[in-house]
Order: C-alpha cells, then sequence, then structure tokens
C-alpha cells in the first residue's frame, strides 16, 4: 500500500505593512488592529484638500486625518473653535477625491458632539455620508465615552484624543504639556482606558509625557497616535503645513515636537517671485506660450 502524504497548505502570503503597502482597496480600522498586534509603528499626516491628499496617498501614507487643525493651518483663524461641520464636510470631501487607498478620518469639530451622543450621532452620520470618511475622531476621554460608544455600535469607527485637546484651548489658557503629576497622569490614564472601553479604534496622545504616553500605550490593547507625546507611541502624526515648512510659526519658533522635513514655505516663495519677475520683465509669457 503506498502512503500518500498531505499535501502541505500553502503558506499564507505576509501581510503588507500600512506604510507604502499596495492595496486595491481602502485601509480600515481593521488594518489598524492588525499593525498593533504586529508592533508595526505607522505615520499619519493632515490633508485638508485633494492635491495634497494624492501626494501623501501616492508616497504611501496609510492614513489621513482631516484635522480641524485647517481652523490655522488654512482657514486663517486663531485656534480650531471656529471651525464649522459644513467647513469640515466640505474639506473632508475633497481629501477623500482625492485619495484611493489611506483611510480618511474626519474631525468633528468644537459644538458638533458635546450636547450629548445624540448630537454626536447626527454631526457623525453627516461627515460620513456626505464627506465619504472612513472614521471620525473626537476629543475627550471620559466625558466623551458615550458619545463614542453610540457611534460605534452605530457602525461608525471613532479616532478618539487625549491628552491636550485643542478644542479646550480657552480652558487650558494655553498648550500646556499633560500628564505632569500624579493626579494629571491618572486621569489621564482613566481618559484612555475610557474610550479604549468605548470602543474607539486608536487614540490620540497629544503633548503627553514621554513616560506616560509609553504606560499608556503598554496597557491599550488599541494603538496610540502620539503627538508632541515620545517615541513609544504605535503612530505618530503631524500637521502637514508643519512637517514640510509651510507654517510661519510667531517668532519664528517651532514647537519642540515638529520636525520640519522640507522647506516648502520658501520654495513657493522662491517660485512666486520668481514668476513675478518674469512678468514684470518680460520674460512670460514667451513665443512658446501662445497661441496663433
Amino acid at each position: 500500500m503506498t502512503l500518500h502524504t498531505p499535501a502541505q497548505a500553502p503558506a499564507k502570503p505576509e501581510q503588507p505593512g500600512l506604510y507604502g503597502g499596495k492595496s486595491s482597496r481602502r485601509i480600515t480600522v481593521r488594518d489598524i488592529a492588525a499593525a498593533k498586534r504586529r508592533g508595526e509603528k505607522w505615520p499619519m499626516l493632515t490633508a485638508y484638500d485633494a492635491m495634497t491628499a494624492s501626494v501623501f496617498d501616492d508616497a504611501g501614507i496609510p492614513v489621513m486625518l482631516v484635522g480641524d487643525s485647517a481652523g490655522n493651518a488654512h482657514l486663517g483663524y486663531d485656534s480650531t473653535v471656529p471651525v464649522t461641520l459644513d467647513q469640515m464636510t466640505m474639506l473632508a470631501a475633497a481629501v477623500v477625491r482625492g485619495t484611493r487607498r489611506a483611510l480618511i478620518v474626519g474631525d468633528l469639530p468644537f459644538g458638533s458632539y458635546q450636547e450629548g451622543p445624540i448630537q454626536a450621532l447626527r454631526s457623525a452620520t453627516h461627515l460620513v455620508k456626505e464627506a465619504g470618511v472612513g472614521a471620525v475622531k473626537l476629543e475627550g476621554g471620559e466625558r466623551s465615552a458615550d458619545q463614542i460608544r453610540l457611534l460605534v455600535e452605530s457602525g461608525i469607527p471613532v479616532m478618539a484624543h487625549v491628552g491636550l485637546t485643542p478644542q479646550s484651548v480657552h480652558a487650558y489658557g494655553g498648550h500646556p504639556v499633560q500628564g505632569r503629576g500624579e493626579e494629571a497622569a491618572q486621569q489621564l490614564l482613566r481618559d484612555a482606558k475610557a474610550v479604549q472601553d468605548a470602543g474607539a479604534f486608536a487614540v490620540v496622545l497629544e503633548l503627553v509625557t514621554a513616560e506616560l504616553a509609553a504606560e499608556v500605550t503598554r496597557i491599550l490593547h488599541i494603538p496610540t497616535v502620539g503627538i508632541g507625546s515620545g517615541a513609544e507611541c504605535d503612530a505618530q502624526v503631524l500637521v502637514w503645513t508643519d512637517m514640510a515648512g509651510m507654517t510661519d510659526w510667531p517668532g519664528g519658533r517651532t514647537p519642540r515636537f515638529v520636525k520640519q522635513y522640507g522647506q516648502l514655505r520658501e520654495a513657493l516663495g522662491d517660485a512666486a517671485r520668481a514668476f513675478a519677475e518674469d512678468v514684470v520683465g518680460g520674460a512670460y509669457p514667451a513665443e512658446e506660450h501662445a497661441f496663433h
């Protein structure tokens, strides 16, 4: 009798990483959870328009946040507080149209969810239906847990945001580092656990001490996304205009947590001046730019 050895099952293809991977579909919150299990770090950038978002999508950025930071970065406000849901919807829809692969997260602006879970659901539903985002983000830990829970139960993925929450800038009286001192550290831990228990798929930690952010990252089973919170977070996010050297900081003082990976403001200014000088000097348009 001839014994037949069962054929060995083909090895499963290795799951591509979030950054730079190729995919015929959008990245989802399930991919984000899998990255946490693998111990994979990943980048996130803000985006506010289709053209910039397409550049980041081609670069392999796996998650983009259409943040209410647009208030500072693009709309000329002094803070994020004046940004409206209609403005966020317009910007988010543009980013969705400009991308094919990245998970697009839309911010719920100040005043669009603070009244309670029903208002939050109404606002988040509007962003998902009208802009096409794959998830929403809202600020607050324990105080926002009920909102997060209802959104998740309704099928809307939520990225939470604790630590420094810019929409509360008037309450903070500035932008202080969060988590210093035993009481503050314990509250931040409670906030992080509360948003996880409510069903958030990830949590942004903004301006949290590096030691505390590392502890939160170790304790939670959902990914932490750091901004000014040290190197131990599962992911890192920057406002793209800060990252690319586009922001004109008051007094020229770049925040400590920002690293500039380009000097786009200088390059764009040079291009504008070169164009202007060509026009004034008669060099543009030249014959090759004319129609006959």
